[in-house]
């Protein structure tokens, strides 16, 4: 199987080698796209030097920083276009630990179109969580599948393995938002693609060096995009739903 890591990088000079290398070791034979949204801190120049000590590493360099879930997007169309069987999303700040990469893959042999490394399935662990973002991520992941029937624990999960085949299914262009809401829209398109979904449990961990990239806006855009794909699930039932005409 020939899998493509897709890497979005904005300001991540103090973990693009470390990721780079922990991938190869983990998955030998995967390619790997950093997409860089015009990171300041020179992480695609450092990229590129990795890339050519251990080959098999392409780096996108975007014009600015255009957003989590377009980074994705382009990332899954390159790999599409050049015919790789699988793709998988991760985060370059070693909160997604290479080293499960093997155990997040394995199902997609066994026929699962998509993947998700989750925190909220028997063996997950979150090391070091404050209570109160437990219950954030916790409460908004069964707000989400609650309201779209998604069926999975860890909706909001950024640790994930896409079959080809449920990509190309998928109109990529049509799936806009950010942040969580990228990843439950995603997973709502998948269910709704007919796609056989599987968590595996991971271990995740805060990042050690550089910023997180999480603000408000992102957590207050997943909650309203939620709630509006619900009222449209919603009303498109209704109007499925024979009319009774009683004579």
């Amino acid at each position: 199987m020939d899998v493509l890591v897709v890497l979005p990088t904005y300001n991540e000079s103090e973990n693009i080698d470390h990721v780079l290398r922990r991938i190869r070791t983990s998955l030998p034979a995967a390619s790997v796209l950093v997409v860089d949204d015009g990171s300041p801190d020179g992480t695609a120049d450092l990229a590129e030097i990795v890339a050519k000590e251990l080959g098999n590493i392409d780096v996108m360099r975007r014009a600015g920083k255009s957003g989590l879930g377009s980074a994705y997007r382009a990332g899954f169309a390159w790999g599409l276009e050049r015919g790789f069987d699988a793709c998988i999303e991760m985060d370059a700040d070693l909160s997604h630990e290479p080293e499960a990469l093997p155990s997040l893959i394995a199902p997609l042999a066994e026929g699962r179109e998509l993947v998700i490394g989750s925190r909220y399935v028997p063996g997950g662990v979150i090391p070091n969580w404050a209570w109160h973002r437990r219950l954030l991520s916790r409460g908004g992941n069964i707000y989400a599948s609650t309201l779209l029937g998604l069926g999975v624990a860890d909706s909001t999960a950024g640790f994930r393995a896409y079959a080809a085949p449920l990509l190309r299914r998928l109109d990529l262009d049509a799936i806009r938002a950010e942040g969580y809401g990228f990843q439950i829209e995603m997973t709502y398109a998948a269910r709704r693609a007919g796609a056989p979904i599987v968590e595996v449990p991971i271990r995740f961990v805060d990042r050690v060096e550089g910023e997180s990239k999480m603000s408000t806006f992102i957590v207050v855009e997943a909650l309203a995009l939620v709630t509006l794909w619900a009222v449209q699930r919603l009303f498109g039932s209704l109007r499925s739903t024979p009319q009774v005409v009683h004579t």
